[in-house]
């Protein structure tokens, strides 16, 4: 017989949720939302740091010091400093919005229930699901491309279909990614764990290959492309907040691989193991390999899949792609897929299962990047290029992002003291169905943001938006609920 009352248990420091009839018939709940069992949660430090390997490891971290080098004014080294200090700066947020999914096993849609209220959640997930999307069908353009240059280098007659091959290419790599997430959690840990020392071994054979046709010395010594004797300190901070951004997003959704940890010791190293030195050392890479392309074929190639693309042994090109799609693969469904399928099954879990959702993540992520697939099949002509896109988002969506994660640290850490009420969070009588408190910290930011946009005496608020958002956000939220007269209940068991 079915209990009435749900239970919670604890077992060294990591909670349980046995389920009764009062989580299981509420509209809040289904299988795939539902907090991890102790003994589901089988990812140790190694896994972890795989994860992150694999998700750093891709072809927009490859031109990251192109991008600052070009749309930043920041010197080589300055932009692979840039890079450095960004991911261990992230770190911070990612460590401590981990912290919830470990604990009490709940994705981070569940998490944000807390701070931003049962139905509330739903806007700031959805914000960023959209973002996910957005990534996961640029992530989808590269892999895509990726496959058209392996067939090309094995069919001769390949080649030819120019633009065509590579949408094609997109719509097999897009299949290929919701079929791995569609197989769930113990997929994706799998694919991370092969990929990782696959992706490393890529890294050191390009490295071998570019660093006899460049000159370190030369390549430190290249100018910034900023104004003569301007100031090295905001246009630093501005790509600073930018690679910030690079990560904003799983700053945010960490609590939906984090459930699945085996400890808080895990976690935490496997992030400080696994991410601030690949996307490091892999951006470097980037740097190297886009200076010596010239040598190497003749012409400034920015990004790997291309540069690859221009080898003419079509052995080694087939191996070098067959890796690029594991690389992209990797990424592509843990940095862009799961958040996004946790996202849309939180708005009706009753309704969206987990196989909806993945579905509606895929269609979303083809929409947005409808326009650019035209263009190859040479059914419209636009001068927007994929490049320009992704760039100019790094900046804009951490401005947006970063009120949320302000928020949500203060909610759990001292607001509600690392203590939540694991039943509650799935129904819709402990924790309020919107949260205004929430909604006032995210929105102040936001707007003064947008203010900022038509104003050179505070464009420095938008230029370094996560950090002023998420500190902004941050202390309105702690200001308010200080305010509160009858704190919300927070308990770690019913």
């Amino acid at each position: 017989m079915q209990q009435i009352r749900s239970q919670v248990t604890e077992r060294d420091g990591l909670f349980e949720l046995e389920a009764g009839t009062d989580v299981l018939d509420s509209p809040r709940y289904n299988h795939d939302m539902a907090p991890t069992k102790v003994h589901e949660r089988t990812w140790n430090k190694w896994h972890i740091t795989a994860l992150w390997i694999g998700m750093s490891i891709c072809v927009p971290t490859y031109t990251l010091g192109g991008v600052l080098t070009a749309y930043f004014g920041l010197s080589v080294g300055e932009a692979l400093l840039a890079i450095l200090f960004a991911n261990l700066i992230v770190l911070i947020p990612l460590t401590l919005n981990a912290f919830a999914g470990t604990k009490y096993g709940i994705p981070f849609p569940v998490l944000l229930r807390s701070s931003f209220g049962i139905l509330g959640s739903n806007v700031p997930c959805l914000i960023r699901a959209l973002v996910a999307c957005g990534w996961f069908g640029i992530q989808t353009m590269f892999g895509g491309l990726a496959i058209h240059l392996f067939l090309g280098s094995i069919f001769d007659g390949w080649k030819s279909l120019g633009g065509t091959g590579e949408v094609i290419g997109f719509m097999v790599f897009w299949a290929l990614n919701l079929w791995v997430v569609l197989r769930g959690a113990e997929s994706i840990k799998w694919l991370e764990t092969l990929s990782a020392p696959l992706l490393v071994a890529v890294g050191i054979g390009l490295l071998v290959w570019a660093m006899p046709n460049v000159s370190m010395t030369e390549l430190l010594a290249i100018p910034p492309k900023r104004p003569e004797g301007a100031s090295v300190v905001s246009y630093f901070a501005a790509g600073l907040t930018a690679m910030v951004g690079f990560w904003a997003t799983l700053s945010l959704n960490i609590p939906d691989f984090s459930r699945y940890a085996k400890s808080q010791k895990d976690q935490i190293l496997g992030q400080i193991f696994g991410l601030p030195l690949t996307m490091f050392l892999f951006a470097a890479l980037g740097v190297v390999m886009t200076a010596a392309s010239v040598k190497l074929v003749g012409v400034t190639v920015s990004d790997p899949v291309s540069l690859i693309g221009h080898i003419q042994s079509p052995v080694w090109v087939a191996v070098a792609m067959a890796l690029i799609i594991i690389a992209t693969l990797s990424t592509n469904t843990a940095a862009n897929i799961v958040s996004p399928t946790n996202d849309f099954q939180n708005i009706a879990p009753k309704v969206i299962n987990r196989t909806k959702a993945v579905l509606l993540t895929g269609l979303v992520g083809l929409l947005l990047m409808g326009h650019e697939l035209l263009k190859k099949l040479g059914w419209i002509v636009s001068e927007v290029s994929l490049e320009t896109v992704y760039s100019n988002w790094l900046l804009g969506y951490s401005s947006l992002l970063g009120p949320i994660a302000g928020i949500m640290v203060v909610d759990y850490f001292l607001i509600k003291k690392q203590q939540l009420d694991l039943a509650g969070l799935y129904r819709d009588d402990v924790y309020p169905a919107w949260n205004w408190f929430g909604f006032i910290a995210f929105g102040v930011p936001v707007v003064l943001t947008l203010l900022s946009l038509g104003s050179d005496a505070f464009s420095w608020f938008y230029s370094y938006g996560w950090f002023t958002g998420s500190a902004l956000g941050g202390v309105i939220y702690y200001g308010l609920c200080s305010m509160r007269t009858s704190p919300s209940v927070a308990k770690s068991s019913v």
